[in-house]
């Protein structure tokens, strides 16, 4: 997900986005502690693509603060 994408997305649809993710990298871990992880490079995309969603979240919230 682009951070162009995801600027074109609600509060709130990003805050499901950000669920999702976070449920997804809990299993990812739970996977690679397991010995059970094939695609091991999705747990580096699933964190980026978390602080994506974090920044364009706190770049909202600014921008109501402001406006």
């Amino acid at each position: 997900m682009a951070a162009e994408d995801l600027r074109g997305k609600s509060v709130d649809q990003l805050r499901e986005d950000l669920a999702k993710l976070k449920k997804e990298q809990f299993n990812l871990r739970f996977q690679a502690a397991t010995g059970q992880l094939e695609k091991t490079h999705r747990v580096t995309e699933v964190r980026r693509e978390v602080a994506r969603v974090n920044t364009v979240l706190r770049e909202k919230a600014r921008q109501g603060a402001e406006g």
